[in-house]
C-alpha cells in the first residue's frame, strides 16, 4: 500500500480515541468503539484492508482475538474467502497449535485450529493494533504452524514507538494509522 493517503489518515484519526491508565496504570488504550460505531469509517477501514487482501490473492484472513475479528470477519466476507479465527489459550475446540508471547503489559498464548488452513493457503492476518509487535508474530508463526502462508499483516493503527514491526516477517506489513 505504500502507507495510508494523509486523507485517509485525516478521516479516521478522530474516531480513534485515548483512554489513559487502562488496563494498568502507564498505559494508554486506543479506543476504536468511535469508529466501529461510525459506518462511513469502519466501511473505509473494510474496504481497504480489503484491497489489500484482493492485491495478495489471499485465500483466508485471520482475526487475531478479540477487536481483530471485529475487522476481518467484514474484510474475508468482502474477499470471497474465508476467516480464521486466532483466539485465546482454551477457546478453541479440537486440536490446536499454541503459542506463548509477549505483550507490551503482560504475557499470553494464543491458538489456532490444526487443520485452519490448506496447505500453502495464503493468508493475511488482520488485527487493531501493532504494538510491541508480539502478538502479530505469533499469530504468523500460528499461519505456519497450521500450514498456511502469511502474505501479509495489515493493522487499523501502529505504535510506532513500540517498534512492532521489528518482530514481524512478512512480505507485506500495512497499517491505516500511525501513533
Amino acid at each position: 500500500m505504500g502507507g495510508p493517503s494523509a486523507e485517509l489518515t485525516a478521516s479516521l484519526a478522530p474516531f480513534v480515541r485515548d483512554v489513559p491508565d487502562y488496563p494498568k496504570p502507564g498505559i494508554v488504550f486506543k479506543d476504536i468503539t468511535p469508529l466501529l460505531g461510525d459506518g462511513v469509517a469502519f466501511g473505509r477501514v473494510v474496504d481497504v484492508i480489503a484491497d489489500l487482501g484482493r492485491a495478495q490473492r489471499v485465500d483466508a484472513v485471520v482475526g487475531i482475538e478479540a477487536r481483530g475479528f471485529i475487522l476481518a470477519a467484514p474484510v474475508a466476507y468482502a474477499l470471497g474467502v474465508g476467516f480464521v479465527p486466532i483466539r485465546k489459550e482454551g477457546k478453541l475446540p479440537g486440536a490446536t497449535h499454541t503459542r506463548e508471547y509477549a505483550l507490551e503489559y503482560g504475557e499470553a498464548v494464543l491458538e489456532v485450529h490444526e487443520d485452519a488452513f490448506t496447505p500453502g493457503a495464503r493468508v493475511l492476518v488482520v488485527d487493531d493494533v501493532l504494538a510491541t509487535g508480539g502478538t502479530a508474530a505469533a499469530a504468523g508463526h500460528l499461519v505456519e504452524l497450521a500450514g498456511g502462508q502469511v502474505t501479509g499483516f495489515a493493522f487499523l493503527m501502529e505504535l510506532a514507538f513500540l517498534h512492532g514491526r521489528d518482530q514481524i516477517s512478512a512480505a507485506s506489513v500495512d497499517v491505516l494509522l500511525t501513533v
